[in-house]
């Protein structure tokens, strides 16, 4: 799979339909984007939304209090103490 495109005087290059067919590529698609030498890389990466960081980031709190057997009191004390904040 290759093709050639050319940048425009804005930077933009248009990825061939053919290769945005093939590889699932479509308007919003997120790319890392690395160059070496005259090359350049563009790597597809799923960037996930606001709720899915969320819930990932809960289920990780949730599994490290449960092994650390930290209570909600513990938690708020050291969110307390990161933020400076005298005992509620």
């Amino acid at each position: 799979m290759s093709d050639i495109a050319v940048m425009s005087s804005k930077g933009q290059i248009v990825v061939p339909k053919s290769l945005r067919d093939e590889l699932g590529i479509d308007a919003g698609t997120t790319f890392a984007v690395f160059g070496q030498d005259d090359a350049l890389i563009f790597k597809k990466i799923n960037m996930p939304n606001a709720k899915e960081a969320f819930d990932k980031l809960s289920k990780w709190g949730q599994k490290l209090a449960k092994e650390k057997g930290w209570k909600e009191k513990d938690i708020m004390k050291k969110i307390h103490q990161g933020r400076g904040i005298a005992d509620a």
